[in-house]
């Protein structure tokens, strides 16, 4: 008896992992929400400089990335990939900008390292641009914010909405999304 209620205990516990992950992978605004408006401290090539989602929009759609912390592994090798399809970003009118919650003290530096001169990257301390697309998560008892990314029509919709703790389709998506905006828009 003792060993079927400590089975029906661990799978219990198991289904309640697995019911929190997926509302975790699920809690993103989806697509076809409002996009929130924002206003965060940035830095591009270095440069601080103020990022503004309205401003952004003007120009056409935005490509936008959470990820948890500078100069982390996964960080790192989603920066870099951004950096080398920013150009064709931009060739589609898109506008690249990453924001962290992570050692936000270093969006200078990452910009500029990491990121190759290449998009804007803005510091969210405590994660509270982050809370407003519902992309937030705990990690070593900070609040930061998951990998998520979005796109952003001009209308301020959300076209793709993404999260995946493993950065390697971020970009893929991301581009398919955009992709399908600009033949939609052109």
């Amino acid at each position: 008896m003792i060993a079927v209620k400590h089975r029906l205990s661990l799978l219990a516990t198991a289904a309640l992992g697995f019911s929190l992950m997926a509302f975790n992978a699920a809690a993103a605004l989806p697509v076809g929400a409002s996009a929130p408006d924002f206003k965060l401290d940035a830095a591009l090539a270095g440069k601080p400089m103020t990022f503004s989602l309205q401003q952004a929009l003007q120009k056409g759609p935005v490509v936008l990335y959470f990820f948890p912390a500078a100069f982390t592994k996964g960080c790192t090798l989603e920066a870099h990939d951004f950096a080398e399809a920013t150009d064709d970003f931009k060739k589609l009118g898109a506008t690249v900008i990453g924001v962290t919650a992570g050692n936000v003290d270093q969006v200078g530096k990452f910009s500029q390292l990491e990121c190759r001169n290449k998009f804007a990257v803005a510091a969210d301390p405590g994660a509270k641009v982050a809370a407003e697309y519902q992309t937030q998560m705990q990690m070593g008892g900070k609040m930061l914010s998951d990998r998520t990314s979005y796109v952003i029509a001009p209308d301020g919709k959300i076209l793709l909405s993404y999260t995946d703790r493993n950065p390697d389709a971020h970009i893929q998506k991301t581009m398919d999304a955009v992709k399908q905006y600009a033949q939609s828009h052109s």
